[in-house]
């Protein structure tokens, strides 16, 4: 049969096409890094005069920086809106231990509609929401799961939250998909090159990958190699060098994981965001880039963190964001860059905005927004006593604290000078909105009367696999001189 030219040229035109309308958009790997207990001021990019991090200061200049981000003033709140979009006690999140450091079942993760969606995911280091089997991550979207317990790694409190027997940072035990794994190395290096690991099995895969590394340092106990202590020692006191020791260290891991990803030809196709989990600790002494207050205080300093940005094929880097932002945005944000469209009930749990027209254009339209800031952790039954108890809530100009202290944030970042008696009508406006944030919140905190198990659930998963029990942990005393770590 012959083609007719006017059949022949509408047949070149269709598919020429696909052509004109450019590439189909792929999906980016997405990996998260989230360093613990290290602040806004723990940098050199952002101005800190004796940590050395080469690697996040190139990552930064490469990166779109949100420069007023905000977290929550603790790590496990931080974590719970992170996964979740919303505020940390709408998930009944209002502590790190007692079993109020549990993420609710009711909650959709970000994991889970990642996963939904095609992505394979994988958590390396710590997850601090939930110790007992059914708040596990991998009930919570994670495929791959490679993490310590509790809140930090050998810390364990009255029921639930606790770690494996007898752990340190050197050669620590790891839950691995079930099963501990005793490692080698220092933890730091352990969670990196697991999850380098992983990645590297996903390469060949079609299926987009996140990887979500959340380490537990530079969370104390101070426990660092001694080459990296050995670094800062003699110059600040042997906590401070300690602590720079395990943030220099993080920053190697990082500039070893973006070297594999350009080695691997992933750079272009992948997110990274690095960001960390709430103020400053051991290193605002030092320096805390103006800001008052460090971690679990609802001042500046408690809550304002890193947050760099960097996707080559999907914007450009190099410049600043000043927009008011924060971790509720990171679910709504990755889920759009993912192509996700949400069902109406996650769609109703997220609080945060979509940072996606702030990554294409910094300056974009951002209407203002209010951030409520609660550090939580009230004796149980004491509720309504700690209403306003280290609390703050701020919009883009003005930040009311515990009630009574109100800053204008533009004339004086460092909150330094109380405005309430001349700013009544903006207190006044914050006020209205924190009363009605707290109404909304009464209902969700679900984990105020929870009671915890007798034993603490790592630690019995580790003495079923490996023997052992409480009477002879109790008779063990831990060896500081374990490693070369200090």
């Amino acid at each position: 049969m012959r083609t007719s030219p006017l059949s022949w040229l509408l047949a070149f035109a269709l598919g020429l096409l696909p052509a004109l309308a450019g590439p189909k958009a792929v999906r980016p790997n997405i990996i998260v890094v989230m360093p613990d207990d290290v602040g806004y001021g723990d940098f050199a990019c952002l101005g800190n005069p004796l940590v050395k991090t080469p690697a996040l200061d190139a990552f930064w200049k490469e990166s779109v920086r949100f420069t007023d981000f905000h977290v929550s003033p603790t790590c496990a709140p931080t974590r719970a809106a992170l996964m979740t979009g919303r505020h940390e006690f709408k998930n009944g999140v209002t502590h790190t231990i007692l079993e109020r450091e549990r993420l609710t079942l009711r909650a959709t993760t970000l994991a889970q509609v990642l996963r939904r969606s095609g992505y394979v995911t994988g958590i390396f280091g710590k997850w601090h929401l939930g110790d007992e089997a059914a708040y596990q991550p991998e009930r919570r979207g994670f495929d791959e799961v490679f993490i310590h317990g509790g809140g930090g790694i050998g810390q364990t409190y009255p029921g639930s939250c606790g770690d494996a027997p007898d752990n340190l940072y050197a050669d620590p035990a790891i839950l691995h998909n079930g099963r501990f794994e005793k490692t080698e190395g220092y933890c730091t290096d352990v969670f990196f090159r697991q999850a380098l690991r992983w990645i590297d099995t996903r390469r060949a895969a079609r299926a987009p990958f996140f990887a979500f590394v959340a380490l537990n340092a530079a969370h104390g106990p101070l426990q660092c190699p001694t080459n990296y202590f050995r670094r800062h020692a003699g110059t600040v006191p042997d906590d401070t060098a300690k602590f720079y020791g395990m943030v220099e260290n993080i920053d190697d891991n990082f500039g070893v994981l973006l070297a594999k990803l350009k080695a691997w030809g992933l750079e272009k196709d992948t997110l990274v965001l690095f960001m960390t989990d709430n103020g400053g600790t051991v290193g605002v002494d030092t320096f805390n880039a103006g800001m008052r207050g460090s971690k679990g205080s609802p001042y500046e300093g408690g809550t304002r963190v890193p947050s760099f940005w960097r996707w080559p094929a999907g914007f450009r880097g190099g410049v600043d964001c000043v927009a008011l932002t924060a971790h509720l945005d990171i679910f709504p944000t990755l889920a759009e860059i993912a192509g996700i469209r949400l069902d109406a009930a996650t769609r109703r749990q997220i609080e945060g905005r979509s940072l996606l027209p702030l990554l294409r254009d910094p300056g974009a339209a951002w209407p203002d927004r209010f951030l409520v800031t609660h550090f939580g952790r009230w004796p149980r039954g004491q509720v309504a006593a700690a209403k306003f108890a280290s609390s703050s809530i701020r919009d883009r100009r003005f930040s009311l604290v515990n009630d009574t202290e109100l800053y204008d944030l533009k004339a004086d970042p460092g909150q330094r000078t109380n405005v309430l008696a001349a700013h009544a009508e903006e207190a006044a406006k914050l006020r209205t909105a924190y009363d009605q944030w707290w109404s909304e919140v009464q209902p969700m905190l679900v984990n105020e009367a929870a009671v915890g198990p007798k034993v603490n659930p790592f630690k019995e998963r580790y003495w079923r696999q490996f023997g052992g029990g409480p009477d002879e942990a109790l008779s063990k005393l831990m060896d500081p001189a374990r490693s070369s770590i200090r």
